[in-house]
């Protein structure tokens, strides 16, 4: 491992802590008695307190020294005072230890008095202090120019996501969206639990992949020699406890699809999802409309959040639109009554790329994704989804071409699905042989495995359900504003680190706006960079060689993406 200078520095003042008889990182319980936050709020002159946490910065000024400490509710100043801190002539413990050997990012512990500066700063003078953990390594800190100008912050998306650990010292507003995330699943439990649902977990390892259609992650039981697929929904074994005598269930599941990374999409992601007997998706409509204006108003104290330029109230009630009005109005075209033929060449017509893999159900979710979706910025049911579409969802009690189902959109997206549950297992059958021809076709929408153990539970009966699935991480975007998923989740699945190479400045340049996309057209790019036709070969070349980009030919055209 090659280490910086500073690396090395500071390696060596652990060595100088060890010879001195100061371990660096103690095993005794440290006895902090307050925090942060706590000193501010119930502030008393003189008081005595423990107190711990990170060295973030300080103002040594001979035998004085200011100094910023950051615990996990915040930050204090501290001062330290060679005479208050030492007694008689051995002044080691503030001038070899505190000044020479201590390091911005250091855990230290304090013993001190609490007392207001002549700026009226709320500060703790130091009486003691003990190191807790010596950093090896500097954090990435702003910097300051002489103007008072920050400058290289710890923003780079990558870095922070890969270094999380680093970007909740140094970033510390980041902090809040995960406190935000919990304070959604507190609020949502919270109303499970006084509506009188029960709260289970069910199995992530399964011997089918059912529930959805997705692209599974497959791994093998080596004692029972076995595949086994990790979750892609809970649905079907929620559903069985339906059939078990539960009349509501409900799981935080964590779900695993083994396909695209994007910024709304990672391959693990948190869904919940509730199942409530003798219910239809007319009263979970209701139900879902109380549910989120309460965790609105848990997470951010009112009923309205702010995402990007949209301002989005969950007050009920909602719009709602079925699915045929939704496309006939955006489109001109009603698909009521429409054969497959007929909805594919009304697909085509408005410039949506189809192909003979997809069946009606499918094609319909293109027009309705293409033209509809995005036009829904207020939360708004769309309802009433063909059958092709819902291969778990009961038939409209009104038309049997429709299933009882909707989705709830916001801003565009999906945030909320929800059926009144099919539990005729001679039609879930057939309508599971229908998915299954549908696959074999080509089909990506469509489930590649029949669940005949779920089948035979249905034959014991199920009462009429309802069931919906939440997806957590899109919901706590919206009510964080953040656009990207990798935001909401603490380490977001990542490309393998690169390991580090030595780029000119123009293969630094030409890196860091790929860094943006993953993945540019070659002349975007070119373009982007600014170089001259000779520094962009040898740029790119560079790329190449040190397995830092590379050049993909498609169908569209050359792509520059990384490695």
């Amino acid at each position: 491992m090659q280490l910086s200078e500073q690396e090395i520095i500071r390696r060596e003042k652990l060595g100088k802590l060890r010879e001195m008889g100061i371990n660096p990182y103690p095993a005794d319980l440290y006895p902090v008695n307050t925090t942060s936050k706590q000193v501010k709020e119930n502030f008393e002159e003189g008081k005595q307190v423990v107190i711990s946490g990170r060295l973030m910065s300080r103002r040594i000024q001979g035998k004085a020294s200011f100094a910023e400490l950051q615990d996990g509710e915040g930050k204090i100043q501290v001062y330290f005072n060679r005479d208050e801190i030492c007694t008689g002539d051995d002044k080691t413990l503030y001038n070899d230890v505190y000044k020479k050997l201590l390091d911005i990012g250091d855990i230290i512990g304090i013993e001190g008095d609490l007392f207001t500066t002549q700026v009226g700063e709320k500060t703790v003078m130091v009486k003691n202090f003990t190191l807790l953990s010596k950093s090896l390594r500097p954090l990435p800190l702003p910097k300051v120019d002489a103007d008072g100008k920050v400058f290289d912050e710890f923003n780079d998306p990558e870095m922070r996501y890969r270094r999380r650990y680093a970007d909740l010292v140094v970033n510390p507003h980041v902090k809040e969206v995960f406190i935000k995330r919990t304070k959604l699943f507190n609020a949502m439990r919270d109303f499970f639990n006084d509506s009188g649902y029960f709260e289970v977990e069910t199995p992530i390892l399964q011997p089918i992949p059912g529930g959805a259609a997705a692209r599974p992650f497959i791994t093998h039981h080596n004692s029972l020699d076995i595949p086994l697929y990790m979750r892609i929904a809970n649905e079907l074994y929620l559903k069985r406890l339906i059939v078990g005598g539960f009349d509501g269930v409900y799981e935080f599941s964590k779900n695993f699809r083994n396909e695209g990374m994007d910024k709304t999409h990672n391959p693990e992601f948190t869904a919940m999802e509730i199942y409530v007997a003798y219910k239809d998706y007319n009263w979970m409509m209701d139900f879902c409309e109380k549910l989120l204006e309460h965790c609105a108003i848990a997470v951010n104290g009112t009923s309205e959040a702010t995402f990007g330029e949209h301002k989005i109230n969950f007050k009920p009630p909602y719009a709602r639109v079925t699915m045929a009005d939704s496309i006939k109005h955006f489109t001109g075209f009603d698909i009521t009554g429409k054969t497959e033929a007929e909805i594919r060449d009304a697909a085509k017509g408005l410039g949506i790329e189809v192909d003979e893999t997809m069946g009606k159900g499918k094609l319909i979710d293109e027009i309705f994704g293409e033209k509809c979706e995005g036009n829904y910025i207020q939360p708004t049911f769309i309802t009433d989804y063909p059958k092709e579409m819902s291969p778990l969802c009961k038939e409209h009690r009104d038309n049997p071409e429709l299933t009882e189902r909707f989705e709830l959109m916001v801003c565009g997206k999906e945030i909320a699905n929800a059926y009144s549950e099919l539990n005729d297992p001679i039609d879930q059958r057939e309508r599971f042989e229908h998915q299954l021809k549908l696959a074999q076709k080509g089909d990506d929408e469509a489930t590649e495995f029949i669940d005949h153990d779920f089948l035979r539970a249905l034959e014991y009966g199920m009462p009429p359900t309802s069931g919906m699935g939440i997806g957590m991480d899109r919901l706590i975007m919206f009510l964080t504003n953040n656009q990207s998923i990798q935001e909401v989740l603490f380490f977001p699945q990542m490309r393998p680190e690169r390991k580090a190479v030595a780029l000119s400045d123009e293969g630094k340049a030409v890196l860091n706006i790929l860094k943006k996309s993953d993945k540019l057209p070659l002349e975007e790019l070119k373009t982007a960079s600014g170089l001259s036709n000779k520094k962009w070969d040898k740029t790119i070349k560079e790329l190449t060689k040190n397995n830092a980009a590379k050049v993909a030919k498609t169908e569209e055209g050359l792509f520059v993406e990384l490695v």
